[in-house]
């Protein structure tokens, strides 16, 4: 068996909670909202690990006295080196999941549980909170991106998956622990999904949570998002294209990619996977 295998059968057999997950937070320049975001995590979690991103701010100071696992990069590497940072040190504590999320305050800590349970419910699953309540807030440029990277993201899968840009997401150790992932910054995320599928043999559930953006009548106020939706797409859609081809048989994969509709997991019945577009 491989080692994805035997982690797969490991994560089938672990009921997930508060003492075997930990919360993964890459931050770069949080100063504004990253202690109540570390706070929020350590009452779902007793591990949280924080990743400075090299921040030129004092985001490390915000949450110094805090009881978690603070990593510091010298210099800005990008989320996708804070990730592999983050679950190397969750590998190295023996934990049976991980959950990110961003530093901004954009992912409600309060999702965490609801997550944590619908992973137990679709063990070795890849759990992602997908941003699909109070969506009418979203900017539409972004909407429009999202669902553009949700049908190639899809096509590399071999199934699709309902808001494959949230950053708020489960990882078994199955998933956590591959080797070699290809990728950087938001691409190394993307990727993290295909891998899941094609090498962990792991399935995408999306668990709605609410959309959480900067507008004029929001109570919440969130720095400038780091993504850049048309520079970080275009990264994103060509290294997808990429995948795809060297899976060979394109337009088979595509076929069995739109056959094969998103799984929700929502116990409130708003949303139900036969009814998503």
């Amino acid at each position: 068996m491989t080692d994805a295998g035997t982690a797969a059968v490991a994560a089938t057999a672990v009921t997930l909670d508060r003492h075997n997950v930990a919360v993964v937070i890459p931050a770069l320049n949080e100063a504004l909202r990253i202690r109540e975001v570390v706070e929020g995590a350590l009452r779902a979690c007793d591990r949280v690990i924080v990743i400075d991103d090299g921040s030129d701010d004092d985001t490390g100071a915000k949450i110094a006295d805090l009881p978690i696992t603070l990593l510091r990069h010298p210099q800005r590497m990008g989320k996708g080196a804070s990730l592999r940072d983050g679950f190397r040190e969750a590998e190295r504590l023996g934990m049976a999941a991980v959950t990110t999320m961003d530093g901004d305050g954009q992912h409600s800590a309060d999702d965490i549980p609801r997550l944590i349970a619908a992973a137990n419910r679709h063990p070795g699953c890849v759990i992602i909170g997908a941003r699909l309540r109070k969506r009418a807030s979203q900017p539409i440029y972004r909407r429009i991106g999202n669902d553009f990277g949700d049908w190639g993201i899809a096509w590399g899968c071999g199934f699709r998956v309902r808001d494959t840009q949230s950053g708020q997401r489960l990882y078994p150790a199955s998933v956590f622990t591959l080797r070699d992932v290809a990728g950087e910054g938001f691409v190394f995320e993307a990727q993290l999904l295909i891998s899941a599928a094609r090498q962990a043999g792991a399935r995408v559930v999306g668990v709605p949570i609410e959309t959480r953006y900067q507008c004029a009548d929001a109570p919440q106020t969130f720095r400038k998002s780091h993504f850049r939706l048309f520079r970080d797409l275009y990264a994103i859609t060509s290294h997808v294209v990429v995948q795809v081809v060297k899976q060979g048989r394109v337009i088979r994969e595509y076929r069995r990619a739109r056959a094969n509709p998103p799984v929700i997991d929502d116990t409130s019945g708003e949303f139900s996977s036969r009814t998503q577009p």
